[in-house]
């Protein structure tokens, strides 16, 4: 068994992350605190982007304590004694000046059994300012930020309109390290025409970054996005499940075994999905993973050199 798991996973589990550090069960409790995308702003937003991801968020429209206790009342009834973390998950989540940031935040950190903060936002949407208070509320308590890279391939993120570029994620990061944060990537696998060499490439890049976590997710195509359009006229390639377990695999391989991994699949609204069908199938996509790690005789960190 990997030492950084409790469940017979080959790889660095956030909940093994969190048992270790806060010695209980601990839940990341998503919220939409309805702050928008610069990106969606200024454009489109990227390709693959839908206004309607938030299928794991309860009643968005409600306010964030409202969101926040009824999650928990949810959770309660199966795990009494866990502990939370206010997961700020839709939209930007530092698109706002820092009098309304303070507001959002540090009202739920007198919840009881609340042991954190996890932030979502994007690298070109953190202001020196905003950095700085990051930095402060870190030493209040547990602080996680997320940032979408997606792709360590400069083509591959003007293709999607990322709105930045791999430097700007780079610096970010090196910022918020700079104020002891702890960092999260999200990348994407099966993005049009890359080449599996460009997504063991882009883990690579989060080793040399010394990120703290990532989430690798699969790329799928929702309705009522640019992505969508542009896969009804040019049918690119999908990976298909086989692909998809094969490439993550390598990349759990070559990722430090320090770096925790938060999410290895997608959560798609099957409403909304187009294409790939198997991704509806998140813990078969799981178990096989298991199963083919097992098969290979593969751990994470293997392949580091």
């Amino acid at each position: 068994m990997f030492k950084n798991t409790l469940d017979n996973k080959r790889y660095y589990t956030l909940n093994y992350f969190y048992r270790q550090k806060f010695n209980n069960k601990v839940f990341k409790v998503p919220l939409d605190a309805h702050l928008n995308c610069p990106n969606k702003i200024n454009g489109n937003g990227c390709i693959f982007c839908s206004n309607n991801a938030k299928a794991n968020i309860i009643e968005s429209k409600d306010s964030l304590e409202e969101q926040f206790l009824k999650n928990i009342t949810i959770l309660e009834n199966k795990w009494p004694n866990s502990f939370y973390i206010p997961y700020f998950q839709a939209g930007t989540n530092t698109n706002a000046d820092l009098k309304t940031l303070k507001s959002l935040y540090e009202k739920l950190l007198n919840y009881e059994k609340v042991v954190g903060l996890a932030i979502a936002t994007r690298p070109d949407c953190l202001t020196e300012e905003i950095i700085k208070y990051l930095g402060t509320l870190n030493r209040q308590t547990f602080l996680t930020v997320e940032l979408g890279l997606q792709s360590s391939n400069e083509k591959t993120l003007k293709y999607i309109k990322r709105g930045h570029n791999v430097k700007c994620f780079i610096d970010a990061v090196q910022k918020l390290h700079d104020q002891n944060i702890f960092v999260v990537a999200h990348i994407i696998n099966g993005l049009p025409y890359e080449k599996e060499s460009d997504m063991l490439n882009t883990v690579k890049l989060l080793n040399d970054i010394k990120i703290d976590g990532v989430k690798i997710h699969m790329l799928y195509i929702s309705k009522h996005t640019e992505l969508a359009n542009i896969y009804e006229k040019d049918k690119f390639p999908l990976l298909n499940k086989e692909q998809y377990i094969d490439i993550v695999i390598k990349q759990l391989e070559l990722l430090n075994e320090n770096i925790v991994i938060e999410r290895i699949t997608g959560d798609p609204i099957k409403e909304e999905l187009i294409a790939p069908s198997w991704l509806l199938k998140k813990f078969c996509v799981l178990n096989e993973i298991d199963k083919e790690m097992v098969k290979r005789n593969a751990y994470q960190g293997d392949k580091v050199n």
